[in-house]
């Protein structure tokens, strides 16, 4: 299996060709046997109803285990198939989707966002007067446009992809573009100028360009009825603080043909497997089963940290990326990246060690959600520790 040429820093980028990193055998004992016991702790602690944990060493899966429950309350065990809201996770899915339109030069990173959405050029700061500079596509995936982080209204979801982007450029700017980070819904913007260049919709977009290659068959914006069955309960932190209670997911409509809007920021439903596939496909370079995705430039260009002003970003382009200056996440590599959810799913990859390591849970303001991220990235750092 090809590893990754590239990373956060593209001046890395030689540094991880295949042919300069020796293969880490993997021991005869599973040295991720620690990883159930701690996800069954995390559960008696009512930290979650269930998760499901994958791990991939080198393009080979080495740990995929189902954790407690699917639904808590009929005590349906949870299962590896099982599907979750991935919320923001759905970024760095989306970014790549566009980005595969900035190789093929439909789009350029560093022009005005007005050239195909011209309400972007009629944005003005709060005072009133226009921005020093337009703001660009990368503005918009990095999350220093100025973009501000719309407030909730009860019509979220019912609009088209197109009125809610219309929406939010309509909002003052909060800050001169690239002076400052805020995140947000820049790729929801962004999601939509790819619509108007493609001329499809954004799901049929990374249907056919990201979800269909890489066989990614159990990964939709708008489930179907199937797939809807498989979608684990979403749980909250009870009244009394201790136990756990059924919590409300505003992606998960009533049926499957009441559709909420595609959100290129946070609207996909996945599973461990079918995200482990994308990931993979990243760690690879850009190509999966012999076939080029995405150039290695437009992942250097994702995943490399950005700046805002003078600071350097724990951000790239729809990316989280550690860097060595700080760390999202603890006892991965320096340069590693990936990307979390509202509801606490998390998928993070180490291109100096080739894993990919994602964690499924359903959580909304549930007490102690960040131990259950944090107890699994040590199960994983400690078995392939140097």
């Amino acid at each position: 299996m090809k590893l990754p040429r590239l990373l956060c820093y593209p001046v890395l980028a030689c540094a991880f060709l295949a042919s300069s990193i020796a293969k880490e055998p993997i021991p005869a004992t599973d040295p991720l046997a620690g990883i159930v016991p701690a996800m069954e702790a995390e559960i008696t602690a009512g930290h979650t109803a269930g998760a499901v944990t994958l791990v991939m060493k080198d393009g080979e899966i080495v740990h995929h285990a189902a954790t407690g429950f699917a639904d808590r309350e009929k005590e349906i065990p949870m299962t590896k198939d099982a599907l979750f809201w991935i919320a923001s996770m759905t970024k760095s899915m989306s970014v790549t989707t566009i980005m595969t339109l900035v190789d093929e030069g439909k789009l350029s990173l560093d022009d005005p966002a007005s050239t195909w959405l011209p309400a972007v050029g009629e944005m003005k700061l709060a005072n009133g007067n226009p921005p020093a500079r337009p703001v660009t596509l990368r503005d918009l995936m990095s999350h220093t446009s100025g973009l501000e982080f719309p407030r909730r209204k009860a019509n979220d979801g019912a609009h088209s992809l197109r009125s809610y982007a219309d929406q939010l450029v309509k909002a003052p700017l909060s800050f001169e573009p690239g002076s400052d980070y805020e995140y947000g819904f820049g790729i929801t913007v962004y999601g939509r100028i790819a619509e108007i260049v493609t001329g499809k919709p954004f799901d049929q977009l990374m249907q056919e360009r990201l979800f269909d290659p890489l066989g990614m068959t159990d990964t939709a914006f708008h489930p179907g009825d199937e797939l809807r069955a498989r979608i684990a309960k979403t749980y909250k932190t009870g009244e009394d603080g201790k136990t756990l209670e059924r919590g409300y997911n505003p992606f998960h409509t009533s049926d499957a043909d009441v559709r909420r809007m595609t959100e290129p920021s946070g609207g996909v439903f996945s599973t461990a497997a079918d995200m482990a596939k994308f990931y993979q496909m990243i760690l690879d370079g850009g190509t999966w089963q012999g076939k080029r995705i995405i150039s290695e430039s437009a992942i250097a260009e994702m995943t490399r940290p950005h700046h805002a002003g003078d600071r350097t970003l724990n951000y790239g382009l729809g990316w989280m990326c550690n860097h060595p200056e700080k760390k999202m996440v603890a006892g991965f590599s320096d340069h590693s990246l990936g990307h979390g959810g509202a509801f606490a799913t998390h998928g993070w990859v180490d291109p100096e060690r080739g894993i990919v390591a994602v964690l499924m849970i359903q959580n909304v303001m549930v007490k102690g959600t960040g131990d259950v991220r944090k107890a699994f990235h040590e199960k994983v750092a400690e078995a392939f520790s140097e």
